[in-house]
C-alpha cells in the first residue's frame, strides 16, 4: 500500500485538525439541542389556547382550580387583570350594564362550558331563566367633584328631593342615567376614554354618600334659598384633590354659637343681609318642632 505524500507544513496540519475538530463538535450540538427539543415536545403539554372573537382576547395559560365555581368573583387574580370591557361592552346608555353572554367566558372556562351541567352554569342562570345583575358591593365609587365642575355644573347631578329640603345623590344602578349623559359610548375626554366600568369603579368596599345633612334638622331648606337666587358656590366650596366625603365644604348648622370667622347660618343671618342678630324672636324660622330648646 502506498502512502500519499503532502507538502503540508506541521503548522497547516495543525490547522486541519482544528477545522475538523470544530465541524464535530458544531455538528453534536446541533443534535443534542435537536433531541432536547423532541422531548420537550414529548413531555411537556402545550398551554390550552382560546380566542375570544368579540374582544380579541387570547389566552395563553391554563386555567387554575376554581374555589367556588357558583359564585362569580371580580377579585380573583385572573379577573382583576382584564379590562371591564371586555365583558361589559358599551353600545347604548341603559344604565343595566351589559351581560358578556357565554364569550369571553367560554374562552377561558372551555371544559366547564362544554355541556349544560356545569356548577358554573348556576352563577347566571335558575331552571327557569337567568338571575337578575346582582348588587355592586365589592366596588366603590370614585369621584372628584373639581375635575367634573370644568365640564358640568351641580344641578347635572344633584336634584331636588325631600320635597325640595335636601339635594339627590346618584346611587345604585339608576345612577348610571345620570352619569351616561357624559360618560357615552366611545366618549373620550383629553385623549382618555371615559365610557369604562373602571372610570368610576375600583375594588374595594362600597361606600354610600348620605344625603341627610345637621341643618335639615334645622329647618333648613335647600329650594327656599334657591327661591332667593342664590347659588351652589355661595355656601358650597370645592376642594380639589380631598377625599370624596370632604370635597365640598358646608356651613357650620349654627347661627348663634358659631365659630368666629367660620362659614355657618350666621355668615348670612346677620340681621343685615337675612334676619338674625340679636331678634331672637326669629327663632321659630329656623327651629320647629317639640323638641326644640336651649
Amino acid at each position: 500500500m502506498k502512502i500519499k505524500k503532502t507538502n503540508e507544513t506541521p503548522t497547516q496540519k495543525a490547522g486541519s485538525r482544528l477545522v475538523r475538530f470544530r465541524s464535530v463538535l458544531i455538528l453534536l450540538v446541533v443534535c443534542g439541542f435537536s433531541a432536547l427539543q423532541f422531548v420537550a415536545s414529548e413531555d411537556i403539554p402545550e398551554p390550552a389556547i382560546a380566542f375570544a372573537e368579540e374582544n380579541d382576547l387570547v389566552v395563553t395559560e391554563s386555567m387554575p382550580p376554581i374555589a367556588n365555581p357558583t359564585r362569580f368573583q371580580h377579585s380573583t387574580q385572573q379577573h382583576s387583570r382584564m379590562p371591564c370591557l371586555v365583558c361589559h361592552v358599551r353600545s347604548d346608555n341603559r344604565s343595566t350594564p351589559k351581560m358578556p353572554g357565554h364569550v369571553p367566558c367560554s374562552s377561558c372556562h372551555v371544559q366547564e362550558f362544554s355541556g349544560n351541567t356545569s356548577p358554573m352554569c348556576t352563577i347566571c342562570h335558575t331552571a327557569t331563566g337567568l338571575k337578575p345583575f346582582p348588587g355592586m358591593k365589592t366596588f366603590n365609587a370614585v369621584f372628584d367633584h373639581g375635575q367634573h365642575l370644568r365640564e358640568t355644573n351641580c344641578a347635572t347631578c344633584h336634584k331636588p328631593a325631600a320635597r325640595g329640603v335636601a339635594l339627590s345623590i346618584p346611587a345604585r344602578i339608576s345612577s348610571h342615567t345620570t352619569c351616561f349623559q357624559c360618560h357615552s359610548p366611545g366618549k373620550s375626554v383629553g385623549g382618555r376614554n371615559i365610557d369604562s366600568c373602571s372610570t368610576c369603579h375600583k375594588p374595594g368596599r362600597l361606600v354610600r354618600t348620605s344625603q341627610n345633612a345637621p341643618a335639615f334638622s334645622k329647618n333648613f331648606s335647600h329650594a327656599e334659598h334657591r327661591v332667593k337666587g342664590m347659588n351652589c358656590s355661595e355656601c358650597h366650596t370645592v376642594l380639589a384633590r380631598m377625599p370624596r366625603g370632604r370635597q365640598v365644604t358646608s356651613p357650620t348648622a349654627s347661627m348663634h354659637f358659631a365659630r368666629p370667622n367660620s362659614s355657618s347660618c350666621a355668615t348670612c343671618h346677620n340681621g343685615r343681609r337675612a334676619f338674625g342678630g340679636d331678634n331672637f324672636g326669629d327663632c321659630r324660622k329656623c327651629h320647629e318642632g317639640r323638641t326644640f330648646r336651649f
